[in-house]
């Protein structure tokens, strides 16, 4: 009988621990410390980009365009060799869904010129952020390597440089006829054209940003010289629409000695060309 006493005993002591570590915890609806946060609210993923695919590149620029861009192709007399000048040369890449890219290059009587088009769809692997932003973030490291000037604010004092209405304009008495008209706005004749000096003085034609171009883009324009004499000037725009940036590259290097490729013509062709493409993506 003692036995059993003991027995019965242990066994109501154990119930008792056990009815304490269930009830003294002070409720069972408190998150445990060792997992923060609220354990009922799943993470909700980032925004895939609107984009999941791209065009092959260098099926996206037409043959007029390509007429316009680089001039010599219509020069080739030999059928196949002006078909495959069409085509261009693809970039080697071993996923068209991600990156895609092509080049051409077209010599004619007065120039070497030479195109390029890269696609690139941004994919982000973290949840916490969308495509989108990946992409805007990638956009925006591209643009500040490529160091675009600051837009100069327009003067007072340069345009209110006129002399008075009393004043007629002419040259002081023992004063050069240069500096008379250096005086009233004309052009020195000493002083050599923008296009003879190879510079662009417009600042419409400056490296900038570009507001009417996909959700964000800039133009690039630089004249390098590559040997002694020749000049070569290239127009590179980049653009993002969504996911995608694209990237377009306009080369051109003249034949003739001294000559400088002009500046205007070549942006109004690169944002030509930069604007079918966003409209071909969709943007």
């Amino acid at each position: 009988m003692q036995r059993k006493a003991y027995v019965t005993g242990t066994a109501a002591l154990l119930a008792a621990l056990l009815a304490g570590c269930t009830s003294g915890s002070g409720g069972g609806d408190r998150t445990d410390d060792s997992n923060p946060g609220d354990a009922g609210t799943a993470t909700v993923a980032a925004q895939p980009g609107k984009y999941r695919s791209l065009p092959e590149a260098c099926g996206a620029v037409d043959h007029d365009t390509l007429d316009s861009l680089l001039p010599g192709i219509k020069q080739i007399t030999d059928p196949d060799q002006r078909d495959k000048a069409y085509q261009g040369d693809a970039e080697l890449t071993y996923n068209t869904d991600r990156r895609t890219g092509c080049r051409w290059k077209v010599e004619s009587a007065d120039a070497t010129d030479r195109l390029s088009v890269d696609f690139e769809r941004v994919v982000s692997y973290d949840n916490a952020v969308s495509d989108d932003d990946q992409a805007r973030k990638l956009f925006e490291e591209r643009e500040s390597a490529a160091d675009l000037p600051t837009p100069a604010a327009s003067s007072p004092s340069s345009t209110s440089s006129a002399s008075p209405s009393g004043s007629s304009g002419s040259a002081a008495p023992g004063s050069s006829p240069s500096a008379t008209a250096t005086a009233s706005g004309g052009a020195s004749p000493a002083s050599p054209s923008a296009s003879e000096s190879g510079t662009d003085e417009s600042a419409d034609l400056q490296p900038r940003v570009l507001p009417d171009l996909g959700d964000e883009a800039y133009l690039d324009d630089r004249l390098s010289t590559s040997g002694p004499t020749a000049e070569q000037r290239t127009v590179t725009v980049v653009f993002r629409t969504s996911n995608v940036i694209v990237t377009l590259e306009y080369e051109e290097q003249p034949m003739a000695t001294g000559a400088v490729p002009d500046s205007k013509e070549m942006q109004d062709r690169a944002r030509e060309l930069a604007s079918g493409l966003d409209d071909a993506l969709g943007g």
